[in-house]
C-alpha cells in the first residue's frame, strides 16, 4: 500500500518537474539532496525516508513546509513529517503531527489515513494486561471515530481489525483485575469486573472463563450471605 502511494507521488513529481521516473526512483543519475525547489526538497525527503534516514527526512520536509507554505508539496510534506516520526518509533511526535494535520486540513483526502495512523500511534504504545490501558482506550477512540466518520474507507476496514485487538486487550485487562480480586476474596469487586467483560467484551475468547468465574463468585457470595 505504501509502495503504491510512493510510486504515485513519484509519477506526479516527474510530470511536474520533467525528470525521469527511473532516475527519481534511483535507477539513474539523481539530483543531490538539499536543492531548494519544493519538488527537490520533497523528493529529497522521500529519498531519505526510503533509506531509513528519518531525521534527515523530517529536516527536508520541515524546510519545505517553512520555506514554501503555499506549495502543492507542502501538504505532502506535513504528512511526511508525521510518517517519518512514526516510522522511527517516535510515536508521541508522530501523534502530535497527525493531530496537527487533521486540525489544519480537516477536509483533505488524507484525513482517513491520518486518523488511522493516530490510532496506530497509541496502538503501538499499548502496555501489557497488568498495566494501565490508557493508550489502548485512546486507540479505541481513534479507530471508532474513523469508522464512524468514514465507514467505506479502506482505512476503516484496517481499523476494525485493530479495534478488535484493542478490545481483546481491554477485556484481558479486566479479566486480570477481576481474577486478582477473586483470589483476595473481594467477590463484589470481582463480580463487577467479570460482568463488565460479559457485557462489553464478549466473543473475544474470554466467554468460557468469565462464565466459570461468575458462577464461582455468585456461589461464594450466596454462601457468605447464608453464614
Amino acid at each position: 500500500m505504501r509502495v503504491a502511494k510512493i510510486i504515485f507521488l513519484a509519477v506526479c513529481i516527474c510530470m511536474i518537474t520533467g525528470c525521469s521516473l527511473w532516475s527519481w526512483l534511483g535507477f539513474g543519475p539523481s539530483s543531490p539532496h538539499g536543492r531548494g525547489t519544493p519538488a527537490d526538497l520533497y523528493r529529497s525527503g522521500i529519498e531519505y525516508y526510503q533509506d531509513g534516514k528519518y531525521k534527515d527526512a523530517v529536516s527536508q520536509f520541515t524546510r519545505l513546509r517553512e520555506e514554501y507554505p503555499l506549495s502543492q508539496y507542502t501538504v505532502l510534506a506535513e504528512m511526511g513529517i508525521a510518517d517519518s516520526y512514526y516510522s522511527s518509533g517516535d510515536y508521541l511526535m508522530a501523534e502530535a503531527f497527525y493531530r496537527e494535520f487533521m486540525a489544519l486540513r480537516p477536509t483533505n483526502e488524507n484525513i482517513p489515513y491520518a486518523m488511522f495512523q493516530l490510532g496506530m500511534c497509541n496502538f503501538k504504545q499499548m502496555l501489557g494486561i497488568d498495566r494501565d490501558q490508557e493508550k489502548t482506550r485512546t486507540a479505541v477512540a481513534a479507530f471508532e471515530s474513523l469508522i464512524a466518520r468514514f465507514p467505506s474507507s479502506k482505512y476503516s476496514f484496517m481499523a476494525e481489525q485493530r479495534l478488535r485487538e484493542c478490545r481483546k486487550r481491554l477485556g484481558e485487562h479486566e479479566f486480570y483485575v477481576g481474577r486478582f480480586y477473586f483470589r483476595r476474596g473481594e467477590y463484589e469487586a470481582a463480580l463487577r469486573r467479570f460482568e463488565n467483560i460479559q457485557q462489553n467484551y464478549s466473543n473475544l475468547g474470554l466467554d468460557y472463563k468469565v462464565s466459570y468465574y461468575l458462577h464461582e463468585i455468585k456461589q461464594r457470595l450466596a454462601e457468605q450471605a447464608e453464614s
